[in-house]
């Protein structure tokens, strides 16, 4: 028995984890410095350092970025942790997985994983690894091989340029759906140094086969290419771009796409990178034009003039009608890039639309989901424009989101140090307010009307605004917002262009003359030419996230919060600044904090029985009550004091960590003697196995031996079949008996009354008859005048038994069968107390009468000791057998109902030989319950027949008037 107190034995806590885990504390619930940032730091540290790269907090999983190939995803570990409990193995991603999926299961609710972090930080994996357990461990691999989309992938090796969420429907069938948030177009048509466009491009340059690249006009070099160059980093050395081209035309066929899909839509790909190479050179007045047709003959099947005037002129209205308005270079430029976006934006659309129609679970009735959010982590560059505004604004709102559902306690003060775009009239509101009012609107008027508007915001600063000293570090046309995760500085060139994304409507219409299927699906004639202005691109970001919120309310929450190590993606480097600072606007010691406020553990009652039942002697091994009332008797045996743990409706709760580590500490003991026993029980078994061996083989023996026994039986019963019935014979004349009877159901005379067509039975069956007759003879002396319903049940024949020997216990039979089962009929027994009924058997052999209950012999009763039996003279089946109470251990009188009354006594009559002891009584019959006390059966007949329990105590027999009982 293991005691906690003031005197108990202080275990050293890191010690007690390290004999379960090899490295750290892998649930940051059970530190014991659960307030230090450092002790905090030093366990992801050390278990960093060890490869392992999960940890917990209750149920949030930490993940930080190893930077390289850990092979701790394979099969064989999906089998580990498929169905296991969530902290009875290492932390790790499956982990979380599965538990969400049987939470999902057992609690018939929806769920979603929220995956977050910064840039690098292995988001993306993480969400991959989670698609690629469902697919393994679900009855479908069509997630796992379109769960990658690598037309919205890049800039670098491992992060995603565009917003995901995916609901994944389970139950008879595995389906899914993704949502895209804020496809980042603008890395279509410009890169930052150091980053690419987005990877299907250079895929297709370095993949695709040469005929296909021919047919596409392409050239086997990225460097050709104005929209793949701009980052000057074309080739990556982590990437693969051919093996990964192979992988992107595999998805495609997964998602259904035949030849032809996949010819339009790289046909697309394609005059992206063709119209990138479109260049313009400007006239003496300054106006766009182009000396060059050749990449216009690659774009989307249409004309090449009437693509040249698309893209250096405008339609505008004069005096209601349209006039051509020529392009000054620079607009021809942005035109080129708006269409290129849009092409790109809206294939990409297109696609993700085709993927959920792959992923659809056609089940609509069985809706249960698990939701998947990968969204883009909070991005600081050296120059942050629109792009970075909108992920790190995205990123705010799902940090809101996290403290809503998980630190409530700290939502007053996160909100009290708010930041302006939280609000409903912040930065997004100015910037649109911005674009849509009349004149021109420039990023410099934006920004000053963001001064007029924000300027007493203590997280937003401009130069204008800024100290003298600040001032330094700010541009004049930059902005600087405090955000949860840090200070970040934001150029505004560029934010009123991008925010409105305008194509224009002559370049639409010249859009849907492509002969390509999938460009006249995103450039629909149905778009039209409304008045109304569309909505800016922040407004659109802005409203997906409002839709997004919605989705993940109505469902529970799980979290996986990913930590980037170290800036240079340099493998078993831990920058210990990097990860404080993520620690830190993650929220992660806040979590703890709130955790470990209550109770530092919690478990289901099934769960924490079902691993520690082995440290009490009442619940070892198996505990058969409910399961709290086992975990109680559990805990008391090993001595928790009442503050030291909470039972709840599910649940115990235990506070301190030192508690937990001791009765673990207690298990691994535990499980250290019962691994001798196992030895010892192993050593048994195999002397047992031995010793099973032989029995088997004895058995098989004996059974051939029976088998010969009975051959050779059959044989002399042939033989000896014209002579009296003895024992040689018996088994023989009982199958020509059952051989004729059966020759005999097919070939029956047409009348009864026909006497010459009848089968000519075989001597035998002479005695069938002969011993039908002598109990119907029996019957009749007993009862013919004497109840009423003895007249129905001459024409019902007798048989032998109404229970097969099969249909009896096993065990029954063993006990009985050396006094040989005559017959057997089931019955409905009355307590001799109450007179409640319950269903048996009642089986008849050459020396005693049984009373069965499935394997339970209730009452014997040898015939010396059965002084006869009585009935009613009225037309029900009750019967009670009267027992002599010699024996001090013998039970009273039987009170027994059964519908082959007349057969059953009748059987019991010539069996025992009690012809003259079954009694036909009027009235009521008295029975003894036990010796010195009596019990009454009264009978009577109304319309409808009943038993029940009179007043007088006495058990009510109602028959009806025509009641007939065989």
């Amino acid at each position: 028995k293991i005691f906690f107190g003031n005197d108990s034995c202080q275990l050293d806590l890191e010690g007690a984890l390290i004999a379960r885990d090899r490295v750290g504390i892998q649930d940051f619930v059970l530190l014991d410095s659960h307030n230090s940032e450092t002790a905090f730091l030093d366990n992801l540290k050390k278990r960093f350092t060890e490869d392992l790269i999960y940890t917990y907090v209750g149920i949030l999983l930490i993940s930080v970025n190893p930077c390289k190939e850990l092979d701790i995803y394979t099969k064989k570990q999906m089998d580990l942790y498929m169905g296991v409990n969530f902290f009875e193995l290492p932390p790790h991603i499956y982990a979380l997985a599965d538990n969400v999926y049987h939470t999902m299961l057992s609690e018939a609710s929806n769920h979603f994983i929220l995956i977050s972090g910064e840039s690098g930080a292995g988001k993306t994996e993480a969400s991959k690894k989670i698609l690629q357990y469902y697919a393994v461990s679900c009855p479908s691999s069509t997630l796992l091989d379109t769960g990658p989309a690598p037309i919205g992938s890049g800039p670098n090796d491992n992060s995603s340029r565009f917003g995901k969420y995916m609901d994944i429907q389970f139950d008879y069938a595995v389906g899914g759906h993704i949502l895209s948030y804020l496809l980042e177009k603008s890395r279509v048509v410009h890169q930052n140094h150091g980053e690419r466009n987005f990877h299907i491009f250079y895929q297709l340059v370095e993949g695709g086969e040469e005929d296909q690249l021919r047919h596409l006009g392409l050239e086997k070099d990225t460097q050709h290419y104005s929209y793949l160059v701009q980052g000057e980093c074309s080739n990556v050395s982590s990437i693969n771009d051919k093996n990964d081209w192979k992988t992107v035309k595999n998805a495609l066929s997964v998602i259904d796409f035949d030849a032809s899909d996949t010819e339009h839509l790289f046909g697309i790909i394609a005059s992206v990178l063709h119209l990138g190479n479109v260049h313009f050179d400007g006239d003496t007045k300054g106006y766009a034009i182009l000396n060059s047709n050749a990449a216009l003959r690659w774009l989307l099947g249409i004309h090449v003039q009437v693509l040249h005037e698309a893209l250096t002129f405008r339609k505008i209205e004069a005096k209601s009608e349209e006039v051509l308005s020529p392009f000054t270079v620079d607009l021809a430029i942005c035109a080129r890039d708006a269409l290129a976006k849009a092409i790109y934006g809206r294939a990409f659309t297109w696609l993700v639309n085709r993927i959920n129609e792959s992923l659809e679970n056609k089940d609509s009735e069985r809706k249960t989901v698990i939701g998947l959010l990968d969204i883009y982590g909070f991005e600081v560059f050296s120059v942050n424009s629109f792009e970075q505004f909108c992920i790190n604004y995205c990123n705010e709102k799902l940090q809101q989101l996290f403290i809503q559902f998980t630190l409530k306690s700290e939502q007053e003060e996160y909100e009290a140090e708010g930041i302006g775009v939280k609000k409903h009239r912040g930065i997004i509101s100015v910037l649109n307010e911005e674009c849509m009012r009349p004149g021109d609107a420039t990023d410099l008027t934006f920004l000053e009307k963001l001064e007029e508007k924000m300027g007493n915001h203590p997280h937003f600063l401009t130069h204008k605004l800024a100290d003298k000293k600040t001032r330094k570090s700010l541009e004049r046309g930059d902005f600087r917002l405090l955000h949860y995760a840090g200070e970040v500085t934001y150029c505004i060139v560029g934010f009123i262009d991008k925010n409105n994304d305008l194509l224009y409507k002559n370049i639409k219409d010249v859009m849907r003359l492509s002969k390509n299927p999938i460009i006249q699906e995103c450039f629909p004639a149905t778009e039209g030419d409304s008045r109304r202005r569309p909505e800016t691109v922040a407004t659109q970001f802005k409203n997906s996230l409002l839709r997004l919120t919605e989705i993940l309310t109505a469902k529970e929450a799980w979290y996986v919060r990913c930590l980037k190590s170290n800036d240079n993606k340099q493998s078993g480097k831990f920058d210990e600044v990097l990860v404080r600072h993520q620690v830190k606007y993650l929220g992660l010691m806040e979590h703890l904090r709130v955790r470990r406020a209550g109770f530092a553990y919690r478990r289901r009652y099934e769960v924490f029985l079902q691993r520690y039942k082995a440290l009490c002697p009442a619940t070892w091994p198996h505990w058969r009550g409910v399961p709290a009332e086992g975990v109680e008797k559990l805990v008391q045996h090993l001595g928790y004091k009442p503050d030291e743990y909470k039972m709840d409706r599910t649940k115990i709760f235990i506070r301190y960590a030192r508690t937990l580590f001791a009765t673990e500490d207690a298990f691994e003991i535990c499980k250290h003697e019962l691994g001798k026993q196992q030895r010892i029980q192993k050593r048994h078994l195999i002397f047992f196995s031995f010793y099973y061996k032989g029995v088997q083989a004895r058995k098989e023996r004996d059974r051939r031996a029976w088998a010969v026994k009975i051959i050779k039986q059959f044989i002399k019963g042939y033989i000896t079949r014209r002579e009296a019935k003895t024992t040689d014979n018996s088994e023989y004349l009982a199958f020509v008996r059952q051989s004729y009877l059966n020759r005999l159901k097919d070939n029956l005379p047409k009348t009864v009354l026909d006497k010459t067509t009848w089968l000519t039975p075989p001597p035998v069956m002479t005695e069938v008859f002969r011993n039908s007759l002598q109990q119907k003879v029996v019957t009749s002396a007993i009862f013919k005048g004497n109840k009423d319903s003895y007249p129905s049940s001459i024409a019902v024949s007798f048989v032998d038994t109404r229970i097969n020997e099969q249909d009896i216990n096993m065990r029954i039979l063993q006990t009985i069968r050396h006094e040989r089962i005559k017959y057997s009929v089931p019955v409905v027994k009355y307590d001799r107390n109450g007179f409640k009924s319950r269903p048996r058997q009642l089986v008849l052999t050459q020396a005693a009468v049984y009373l069965v209950e499935e394997a339970k012999i209730k009452q014997r009763v040898d015939y010396v000791s059965l002084k006869g039996a009585s009935v009613s003279n009225l037309g029900d089946s009750v019967m009670i057998l009267h027992v002599a109470l010699n024996d001090p251990k013998q039970k009273g009188d039987l009170v027994l109902q059964c519908d082959h009354l007349f057969e059953a006594l009748t059987k019991l009559a010539m069996i025992a030989n009690k012809q003259n002891n079954i009694k036909v009584v009027q009235g009521s019959i008295k029975f003894e319950i036990q010796a010195g006390k009596e019990g009454g059966v009264d009978f009577s007949t109304a319309q409808e027949p009943m038993i029940f329990k009179g007043k007088n105590g006495h058990l009510m027999v109602v028959s009806d008037y025509f009641s007939i009982s065989a």
